[in-house]
């Protein structure tokens, strides 16, 4: 007992966290109690421990007599640093050694939607603590083939990320895939669940190919449909894969409003990403090259509000579309209490201020405020910042080519959609491979009493 007590001590030499204390059950008997203050409850020591210890005459009979959630019986003292720091405390003597679980309450309450808000439809999301975020699935999908595959990842950290899927409807193959690719992560350590995404993406992948949520009623919707959930201890996010591009664009929460009201909605952003990509790159074209394409009269507007600025038009439009960037982070950066009015009051001021200085012309302010605004609808950062690359993509080949140049470049980002894959899934489904019933449901929604076949019964399982 002596070398095992100097092993534990040695180990956590410079950890003051460490709590041991040794309690004699009889005259001829000492047993070991060590924990770490900051992980475990004092009360659940007292309750579960100490207050009974002293009764048991062996430690053998401590497993029958100990009113614990959860006991592991260790072969080996080498086995308790795992233990001590997911909240467990380690009681040992000569023959025996056990790990009682006593985790403090340190995680905060459950909160709402802040990322994905919805007026209809469940409020609550995830939170950092696995099982909690577990249950939160579990309370949607009461089911026996609900089934879980857990893997520890980090050297450091240990960190315990469970790969959810409903066995009866998720492929097997996509599931092996995944466990696969988790498992061979080498890293020290794992703070958040999308520390993974770059490992289930392929690396020359520009479209976003997982689906990070905070709204566990998306992740069971996500599983019926034969998807695969990963989630990730002191993580308040899941990972969704495979993950479509009609995903980004048109979220889960319209599942809970009319089916032929959202329709217009959907519309309406299927516009907005391709104006937030293509707009500027075809004024450019227009004006430097392509005049005819306009009317007269509108060139002779356009000429007029541009004859006093010094800057050439492609010049104007990227210093533009750059400032937005910039009160897009401003926007992101300030607490949100006054973050939104800070970055409204710098668009105001400098919009203002550019076109009375004759730096920009009113048509720039008005193409670069159209773009950013139709942009905005889209809030995943993955499918932002893909627009971002495409649009000033799209400017450098309209500045040289004009709308010749903007045609290869459309064709050029379709060709990259098409050749995108998730988890070895075309990324352009339901329109390529195309399904009826999931077009149906995910883009132009017919009625929500009529349920589509799952996304397992088109795309996930082999086609015959």
């Amino acid at each position: 007992m002596k070398k095992a007590l100097e092993y534990i001590q040695n180990e956590f030499k410079d950890d003051p966290d460490l709590v041991i204390k040794h309690i004699n059950i009889n005259p001829l008997h000492m047993v070991y109690i060590f924990y770490l203050e900051s992980l475990c409850s004092q009360d659940k020591i007292n309750e579960y421990i100490l207050r009974r210890i002293t009764s048991i005459k062996s430690l053998s009979d401590f497993e029958s007599d100990i009113p614990g959630s959860k006991i592991k019986k260790l072969n080996d003292l080498t086995e308790a640093e795992k233990y001590l720091y997911d909240g467990y405390t380690v009681v040992f003597d000569n023959k025996h050694i056990y790990a009682i679980e006593t985790k403090a309450d340190i995680n905060r309450g459950l909160s709402t939607n802040e990322n994905e808000p919805a007026i209809n439809g469940p409020k609550n999301a995830f939170i950092e603590n696995y099982q909690t975020n577990l249950g939160l699935i579990k309370r949607r999908l009461k089911t026996k083939h609900f089934k879980t595959q857990n893997i520890s990842i980090g050297k450091l950290s240990n960190n315990n990320v469970g790969i959810l899927y409903l066995d009866n409807v998720a492929k097997k193959e996509n599931v092996d895939k995944v466990y696969d690719i988790l498992s061979k992560i080498d890293i020290d350590i794992l703070n958040s669940s999308e520390s993974l995404i770059k490992y289930l993406s392929e690396s020359k992948d520009l479209f976003p190919t997982v689906i990070t949520t905070e709204r566990p009623d998306r992740c069971a919707e996500a599983l019926s449909e034969g998807k695969i959930v990963i989630i990730c201890d002191n993580s308040p996010t899941a990972l969704i894969v495979p993950a479509f591009l009609i995903d980004f664009i048109n979220p889960f929460t319209d599942k809970y409003n009319n089916s032929y009201n959202i329709n217009f909605t959907k519309l309406i952003r299927m516009l907005c990403f391709i104006c937030s990509i293509v707009v500027p790159a075809f004024y450019i074209a227009i004006i430097n090259y392509n005049q005819e394409a306009i009317p007269t009269s509108l060139i002779i507007n356009f000429a007029s509000q541009r004859s006093k600025i010094p800057f050439p038009a492609l010049v104007e439009c990227i210093v533009m579309l750059i400032i937005c960037e910039i009160l897009r982070e401003s926007d992101i950066r300030f607490p949100s209490k006054y973050g939104s009015a800070a970055s409204l009051l710098g668009a105001l001021v400098l919009g203002d201020a550019a076109v009375s200085a004759g730096l920009v012309s009113p048509i720039m302010i008005i193409i670069c405020s159209f773009t950013y605004v139709a942009s905005l609808i889209f809030t995943d950062p993955e499918i932002s910042n893909m627009i971002r690359y495409y649009r000033f993509f799209l400017i450098f080949l309209a500045s040289f080519l004009g709308l010749y140049g903007l045609v290869l470049g459309v064709i050029f980002l379709f060709i990259n959609l098409c050749d995108t894959k998730s988890i070895g899934y075309p990324y352009t489904f339901p329109l390529a491979p195309y399904d009826k019933a999931y077009f149906s449901e995910f883009i132009l929604a017919k009625n929500n009493l009529r349920r589509s076949k799952k996304l397992s019964n088109n795309i996930i399982k082999e086609r015959q």
